[in-house]
């Protein structure tokens, strides 16, 4: 398995260092979530240090209109990252072979052979929790120069927006575990155990609480008016002077408080499966400037999806690469829109309860009209984290570009299925006409309209066990 990486992260590094040489012009192409932002600033700095002439751009998805793109551009050669498996065959046709893809997400079999692919599964590494395109493209870069290790930090973001912390305590196993090691020996990242409170540089205590979701917490989650009793209850002061203070902020002493507030509110639910997940792993920038976003290496993350999500991926990407200045204001106000929105749109499926429709397997979610393409993945995360969708299969729906229905897809907390959600998304889209897959907890698909029906019933019908066989890898 390693050697046969090893090998071809070598001719990766042999092909793309003698395009350089011969001052060939280069192009990255990249997804528009944490992920994809992260591997395609990765690997750009890396070429970048290497005296390449290259340009990064960003896609909502690979398909055909994006390789029609890619064979227009006046670029001699091509980089993926985060995008493009399944595309091999169509790739070569349009890019003579010029092109290396980096990725993470589940392809066929027939890409195996192919060595322009660069995948974690060929490898026999799972690419849903041993590492993520960030990860990948870290190696690439890594194997062009080791003066790129600097990079480590990024690819732990890439790790963490991909919510590859699945192990135990919130911790990373596998190759992301040996990047994490990587960017701790050299001072620039900490690792410590603490409360999983989002925000935790940024964000007032109350908020902070209040829109903590995983665990989600009844009575408390998304109610700030119970979060600020909770705080007063327990004694804890929500200023320090003029400022208000955030997670980081708390004493030993103030989060042990918390936790016995917390415990006894939840004392009607699971109060230790609650604080099981509460407490964990955090992962912390010491170089970043303190109460920044950028810090903590969750809230880095949430921001890079926010600048995707909402179409400022350059600003993201700009950030990764290094900027700290007006792009980092820039991705600060981002941040706040990008929260505001998530919000509205929850509270819209709140309130609107038709939209959603269960059975004790699955969670079928109509956001069309509501929510933008672009933020189905986030929605259906956030879904797949209430107690009240746990243990189902969660897929959620909107409006795509060009008269399609985009469809996203989550295992929920607790979901014991074993349907892989990849090929149930591939191989469902493919039977009409559409495209899809991921990974096994968390896939999506796009088809037309005109099938929308079909696409319906075969879901449910595969999420029941109709059509299994086809499903399970």
């Amino acid at each position: 398995m390693g050697k046969n990486l090893d090998k071809q992260l070598a001719n990766f590094r042999d092909i793309v260092l003698d395009k350089i040489k011969s001052a060939k012009d280069i192009s990255v192409v990249t997804h528009i979530d944490c992920d994809g932002l992260t591997s395609g600033a990765i690997i750009t700095k890396a070429l970048i240090r290497a005296g390449a002439k290259v340009t990064v751009r960003t896609a909502k998805e690979m398909n055909q209109n994006t390789i029609k793109n890619m064979q227009s551009d006046l670029r001699d050669f091509h980089i993926v990252t985060d995008l493009g498996g399944g595309f091999a065959k169509q790739l070569d046709d349009s890019l003579d072979q010029q092109w290396f893809v980096l990725d993470h997400h589940e392809i066929p079999s027939e890409e195996h052979e192919n060595d322009r692919v660069i995948n974690a599964w060929k490898y026999d590494i799972n690419g849903g929790t041993e590492i993520c395109a960030g990860g990948m493209a870290f190696l690439a870069a890594m194997v062009l120069d080791s003066k790129n290790s600097d990079l480590a930090p990024i690819a732990v973001v890439s790790a963490l927006g991909d919510r590859q912390d699945q192990g135990d305590k919130k911790s990373f196993i596998g190759k992301n575990l040996d990047i994490v090691e990587q960017a701790k020996s050299t001072g620039m990242l900490s690792v410590d155990m603490d409360l999983l409170l989002v925000g935790r540089e940024t964000r007032p205590l109350v908020d902070a609480l209040a829109f903590t979701s995983q665990p989600f917490i009844e009575g408390l989650t998304w109610n700030r008016d119970a979060s600020l009793a909770l705080f007063k209850s327990c004694g804890i002061e929500l200023k320090d002077g003029g400022r208000w203070r955030t997670p980081s902020d708390l004493t030993d002493d103030e989060k042990r408080l918390l936790i016995e507030s917390i415990t006894k509110f939840a004392s009607s639910q699971n109060a230790t499966q609650i604080m099981d997940e509460l407490i964990g792993h955090t992962y912390k920038f010491p170089a970043e400037e303190p109460r920044s976003f950028l810090r903590d290496a969750r809230e880095f993350s949430t921001m890079l999806n926010s600048c995707g999500r909402i179409g400022r991926s350059g600003v993201g990407i700009a950030v990764c690469m290094g900027d700290r200045n007006k792009m980092l204001q820039e991705g600060e106000n981002i941040l706040l829109e990008y929260r505001k929105l998530i919000r509205d749109y929850m509270n819209i499926l709140s309130n609107e309860r038709w939209r959603i429709s269960d059975n004790p397997k699955w969670v079928m979610v109509n956001g069309e009209g509501v929510i933008p393409e672009t933020m189905t993945g986030t929605i259906s995360s956030l879904l797949a984290g209430s107690p009240k969708n746990a243990g189902k299969i969660i897929i959620l729906r909107t409006n795509g570009e060009e008269n399609t229905v985009k469809f996203s897809s989550r295992k929920s907390v607790g979901c014991k299925t074993d349907v892989n959600l990849s090929s149930l998304m591939k191989s469902g889209a493919e039977k009409f006409n559409g495209i899809g897959g991921g990974h096994d907890a968390a896939a999506g698909a796009k088809i037309t309209k005109d099938k929308l029906d079909g696409f319906l019933d075969y879901l449910e019908d595969s999420v029941n066990g109709n059509h299994s066989k086809n499903n399970n890898q």
